[in-house]
């Protein structure tokens, strides 16, 4: 069963219309490894008090299969833009999808 959702994963992050290119390089250094990744910037919401403000944020996933070990301070770059994994990557149920906070570099 674990196959099906391998093809699924590799099919989802191999369309152009999900998946793109990026170099990602361990420690934040190095000429990086290329990757295919999925680019999502969600809003969040966060709470002062009685007030609230909605922040813009960036997740960057990556198939276990091609990065097996994110963490803090990686770096990747996507079209020429670079980011930073900035909080600990989560993975999915199956270990085959890690979520990463990033945030672009200037």
């Amino acid at each position: 069963m674990r196959d099906a959702f391998v093809a699924a994963i590799d099919a989802i992050f191999a369309d152009g219309n999900v998946g793109e290119d990026a170099l990602w390089r361990s420690g934040g250094v190095g000429a990086g490894v290329p990757v295919r990744v999925i680019r999502k910037s969600p809003d969040q919401v966060v709470d002062f008090g009685d007030s609230r403000a909605v922040l813009p944020s960036v997740l960057i996933d990556v198939r276990g299969s091609e990065v097996a070990e994110p963490g803090v301070g990686d770096s990747l770059e996507i079209a020429g833009d670079v980011y930073e994994i900035i909080a600990a990557p989560v993975a999915d149920s199956l270990g085959l999808v890690w979520t990463c906070e990033a945030a672009r570099q200037a």
